[in-house]
């Protein structure tokens, strides 16, 4: 079966929803949810959106240079100035979609501080702020008659040249994407043809054993793109969150917020030590990969399997009112968080790379923009500043859709697009295959290519995982398309990309730490 739109928008979080909706006047939208519009990263994150607001102590400058020296000066000063810049218009857009950021009782945003910031300039609400921008995007979704919705519907491969028998390599010039092929929930694989696609399927977390994101995250966008030749970038870069709530057998890790140290948390080891002295003096407010590493440190060095953050020195009333979904939930786990340490430890959090794309959002495959944690726009360069993801994401969901929306007057859809291959049949053990597979990718990159490398761990990374991919391959051939095993396709995509990237780039910079090249010392 083949369907027809204007634009196809694949994925849901901010990115996917925010450029749905600036869109829908300017032609049909498919909107491609993998499991429903609730589960995104988006929902997960709780600390906020970084925005310039209080000009009365904080300016544009301040902003740049702080996401300039979180990134280690790898970040593209042209994507800073633009998310910068043109945040503030975009917090308005958020406000008029129904989001409601908390204020004080002056009618001011009650701005919060986080690690890398020199300014409080971080909007939120409550802690939850992510679950908040995502509930009023799905109402204002749900409610928009342009915009077509298919929840429990997964995206296998973008739709170019290639499947009209046309070879495609990494220099062939002007490679085009027509739409995608979509499995849907009965198992058929359906022919989404559209003149613009739209790449928003968030992050690669789920790639390792402890993440922080919800496992529908394995780099389905950013493989699919690395298939169809397109350019992925900087995925060496994986910020571990430093402090994920420690309890074995939870995956996804809950997340203790990067505002909860901003508030004045103190990292302590098993032993009750403060221990962020020893490693830099900015303490508990250095960016999220030196406290990581700090943390990873202090736990090797004592053998330990995590370490305590403690707020029991604040007011417990105000710690409530700040952080209460963190204090509910530490709480169902026997943990009062105003008088008992929290235990945390770092997870796989945030990918600062992914599929290359300029400042239109538009990716090196003509028609395919792409947009919130898939995208590598620049802006993190090594290394995220907290809270400039979800503004990145409606900055570049914004000129993506400008973009889109003009060219698309130019673009017709393709006639001789072929239905999907579905030939194959499904195996007895393939399910018990496909979970151990991902299973031993989580360990491999886990042990191999975490928050400390070697050349070894990633030589090590290499051999293991080309024997997992030749084998899925096969696998795939053979099977009929499912979920299951196109999502270890990715996962093992995305694991070798890490990898690879990891391997190429031979210093230590940003988030990528390897011992064989050490941080050069000032």
């Amino acid at each position: 079966m083949t369907k027809k739109y204007d634009f196809l928008v694949i994925g849901s979080g901010i990115a996917g929803m925010s450029f749905a909706l600036k869109v829908a006047s300017r032609g049909k939208v498919a909107l491609i949810c993998k499991t429903t519009l609730d589960e995104a990263n988006t929902a997960l994150a709780q600390g906020g959106v970084a925005s310039v607001t209080n000009l009365e102590v904080d300016d544009f400058d301040k902003h740049i240079h702080d996401t300039m020296v979180a990134g280690d000066w790898l970040s593209d000063p042209q994507a800073v100035h633009k998310v910068v810049t043109e945040a503030p218009a975009q917090i308005r857009q958020l406000i008029e979609w129904g989001v409601n950021f908390d204020k004080k009782d002056d009618g001011t945003f009650d701005l919060h501080r986080e690690g890398g910031h020199s300014e409080f300039r971080i909007l939120h609400h409550a802690d939850n702020t992510g679950f908040e921008i995502q509930q009023s995007l799905i109402q204002a979704v749900r409610n928009h008659p342009g915009i077509d919705i298919y929840e429990n519907h997964f995206a296998i491969e973008i739709i170019t040249q290639h499947h009209m028998g046309k070879v495609v390599t990494r220099r062939t010039p002007d490679i085009t994407c027509y739409g995608a092929y979509v499995l849907n929930p009965q198992g058929t694989v359906e022919t989404f043809l559209a003149k613009i696609t739209l790449m928003a399927t968030g992050g690669v977390g789920a790639v390792y054993q402890t993440t922080t994101n919800p496992l529908v995250a394995t780099g389905d966008g950013i493989a699919m793109v690395y298939r169809a030749k397109g350019t992925v970038k900087d995925m060496e870069f994986i910020q571990f969150h430093p402090t994920a709530l420690f309890h074995p057998g939870d995956r996804p890790s809950f997340l203790i917020t990067e505002a909860m140290r901003g508030y004045g948390g103190i990292l302590r080891n098993l032993r009750g030590e403060r221990f962020m002295e020893r490693y830099d003096q900015r303490l508990e407010l250095a960016p999220r990969d030196v406290v990581a590493r700090a943390i990873d440190s202090e736990m090797k060095l004592h053998g330990d399997d995590h370490v305590f953050l403690d707020v029991t020195h604040k007011d417990p009333e105000e710690t409530k009112k700040h952080f209460p979904n963190i204090y509910q939930k530490c709480l169902s786990l026997g943990i009062d968080i105003t008088k008992d340490y929290i235990p945390v430890a770092p997870a796989a959090h945030y990918l600062c790379g992914g599929i290359k794309v300029d400042t239109n959002g538009e990716s090196s495959i003509k028609h395919l923009y792409a947009v919130g944690e898939c995208s590598c726009t620049g802006l993190h360069g090594g290394n995220r500043l907290a809270s400039n993801s979800l503004i990145e994401a409606v900055v570049y969901a914004d000129a993506a859709a400008k973009h889109a929306s003009e060219e698309i007057s130019h673009i017709s859809y393709r006639t001789d697009v072929p239905q999907w291959n579905d030939d194959g049949t499904r195996h007895p053990e393939e399910m018990v295959l496909i979970t151990q597979s991902i299973r031993e990718v989580n360990q491999i990159m886990g042990t191999y290519v975490g928050i400390v490398r070697s050349n070894l761990r990633l030589d090590r990374a290499w051999n293991r995982l080309d024997i997992l991919y030749e084998e899925t391959e096969r696998l795939f051939k053979c099977s009929k398309a499912s979920r299951e095993i196109c999502e270890l396709r990715n996962i093992i995509n995305v694991g070798y990309l890490i990898m690879r990237q990891a391997k190429e780039r031979k210093e230590s910079k940003g988030l990528h730490y390897t011992i064989d090249y050490p941080p050069k010392k000032d």
